[in-house]
């Protein structure tokens, strides 16, 4: 029996089609299904499908007669599914030969670990760059607080983890970090160490040419995990919250003391709760809290009193920050 489904949505996708499929079909881990869903084309993708289909009994293509986006086709393919693991890649990524033999490896030899990962290298129109993220849970757990951390096209993940979870259509194009920060919640998630994907970085990437959506999304998925803390998305202090956990740049003095004020208030509930671990959702703040001290605007003596006396951040202010914060403070 088939042990594992690759889901790849695709759209207008024949520039690197053949790339994406080949990088799956040479994996050194052969019992897949590879499952494409055409989410209705109209260049050549559809054609270079039926040719790859006649060419390797593993592939299966759904051709929709309507668009219904990324989200919604992810959906459609795990409901799809009937293998115990699935793993996503995009049409337009690349899979390094072992990637699938080395997840595998980790969820088969750690029951506890429900979703795999793994680091990955941008390419194409930027300068290459792999990024690295956490590898373990409790640091992975906090990171998704600021950011997404599993690369989407990475992931291997157990079926029978999700439950009533999916993909939310009204998160496009951050649907992957609004569906993993909440699965992340309720399983261990793991990044391989090693960069096994290669991220296609073009004009064409939802994530470049939907910005402006991106960035609010990615607020709002904020604001839900604030929940764990009793946070209310109305809250009157949301905002300050949200600049305690994830770097605004700019901010004035008055914002920048009311994210230190936030920040002493989330690790006091945390330190109740316990719900992240402790360690390093301090550091997380503590981080972000003295890169904003440090990008503050309107920086008075006023502000650099605070910060000696009230603030309980001066003493990690490196030396140099600190004679940069005193000349501004004269200006």
């Amino acid at each position: 029996m088939v042990q594992l489904t690759v889901i790849m949505p695709v759209y207008n996708g024949e520039k690197y089609l053949k790339e994406a499929i080949d990088s799956i079909l040479n994996q050194t881990f052969t019992d897949f299904k590879l499952l494409v869903l055409n989410d209705n084309s109209t260049d050549g993708t559809k054609h270079i499908l039926k040719q790859y289909q006649n060419q390797d009994h593993r592939i299966e293509v759904i051709n929709k007669t309507q668009n219904i986006g990324p989200a919604l086709l992810r959906n459609e393919g795990i409901a799809y599914a009937k293998t115990e693991f699935i793993a996503l890649q995009d049409a337009d990524d690349i899979s390094m030969p072992t990637r699938f033999e080395k997840q595998i490896k980790v969820l088969r030899n750690n029951t506890k670990i429900g979703l795999c990962g793994t680091w990955f290298t941008i390419f194409g129109d930027k300068k290459e760059k792999t990024i690295r993220h956490n590898e373990n849970h409790d640091a992975l757990k906090v990171q998704f607080l600021n950011s997404c951390g599993i690369g989407n096209s990475t992931v291997m993940f157990r079926k029978n983890i999700l439950g009533n979870l999916k993909f939310e259509a009204e998160f496009v194009p951050a649907e992957d970090y609004a569906l993993w920060s909440k699965l992340i919640q309720v399983t261990e998630f793991y990044n391989i160490p090693e960069s096994l994907l290669n991220y296609r970085w073009h004009p064409n990437n939802i994530s470049q040419s939907k910005e402006k959506n991106l960035r609010k999304s990615e607020v709002a998925i904020k604001k839900r995990q604030l929940k764990h803390f009793g946070i209310n998305e109305n809250d009157t202090h949301i905002n300050d919250y949200l600049n305690a956990l994830t770097l605004k740049r700019k901010l004035s003095t008055k914002d920048a003391i009311l994210a230190i004020k936030a920040s002493k208030k989330l690790k006091l509930k945390n330190n109740a709760n316990h719900y992240y671990d402790v360690k390093s959702f301090n550091n997380l703040i503590d981080k972000t809290i003295i890169r904003t001290i440090r990008n503050s605007k309107g920086i008075d003596t006023n502000f650099m009193k605070y910060l000696k006396h009230e603030s309980g951040y001066y003493h990690q202010i490196s030396v140099v920050d600190k004679l940069m914060l005193f000349f501004k403070s004269l200006l």
